[in-house]
């Protein structure tokens, strides 16, 4: 019997990277799963993987979290399939730009917001009714790093980042007297994303690695994973409003990270 054994977790953006990862971790202690992705076969393609490595059901929902009904599409698919939900993870992220604070454009904000804060108001909202219902839940959002030092060019994911980890702070209070729990994942993992950044800045990803305190960026499911399961399980059933820095030590001193922005590649 796992720490999540029969649970339900709704998972953004769980087709591939950190959501991936969360979502095997959770699936290996035991919990159903809803996978979701914007492209339909990465979900399905983690989906049918979750599956036959741990033997729990699984749905995979392709879906854009940008788009309201879409988002809390995903609260009531999960309640239909399996009369529940207990944990709610807010991962999904795509379409930032690597480019300077002058040249940001209202529309690069207006989708920042809308991935980073809106998803989650939507999800959580949606969800909190089913959770007060059942006696409790258990909400999980990703933030970053990015927005609690401040990282250069990548300002609408900074503070869309940021004002998730208020809503997080906001619903934890107000829903704690209902046993719902909302805490924060800052994460350091070796993501797609990091990969794509490796590509262009191989020495810059290197060094990024160097510099954390544990010598190297962490495994999505091994390394995150575990704490997502943690916040989930009944083991936290105390803690809620955290923020939990989860990237070797790169919290302490703010490691530094120094993407090139798209203006100087392009000359």
């Amino acid at each position: 019997m796992g720490r999540l054994q029969d649970q339900v977790a709704v998972i953004t953006g769980s087709g591939a990277g950190i959501g991936r990862g969360i979502a095997r971790k959770m699936a290996a202690e035991g919990s159903r799963i809803l996978v979701n992705d914007i492209r339909a076969e990465h979900a399905e393609a983690a989906a049918k993987a979750i599956a036959d490595d741990f033997g729990v059901d699984v749905l995979a929902i392709p879906a854009d979290v940008t788009v309201k009904e879409q988002a809390v599409g995903l609260v009531e698919a999960a309640v239909a399939r399996w009369g529940r939900i207990d944990t709610l993870v807010n991962n999904a992220w795509g379409g930032g730009r690597i480019n300077r604070l002058e040249n940001k454009t209202d529309e690069m904000l207006e989708h920042g917001l809308h991935m980073g804060l809106w998803a989650g108001w939507w999800t959580m909202r949606a969800a909190f009714p089913h959770m007060r219902d059942a006696g409790g839940g258990s909400i999980v959002n990703v933030a970053s790093l990015n927005g609690v030092n401040a990282h250069q060019f990548t300002a609408e994911y900074n503070i869309s980042k940021e004002a998730l980890r208020a809503l997080t702070r906001s619903a934890a209070r107000e829903w704690a007297p209902h046993q719902i729990r909302a805490n924060v994942i800052c994460p350091g993992a070796k993501t797609d994303a990091f990969a794509a950044y490796a590509r262009i800045n191989p020495e810059g990803a290197a060094e990024a690695e160097a510099r954390n305190p544990m010598g190297r960026m962490g495994d999505p499911e091994d390394d995150i994973g575990g704490v997502a399961v943690f916040l989930a399980s009944a083991d936290a059933r105390y803690l809620t409003g955290n923020t939990l820095f989860v990237g070797g030590g790169s919290h302490i001193n703010g490691v530094s990270w120094a993407p090139v922005p798209e203006e100087e590649r392009a000359k």
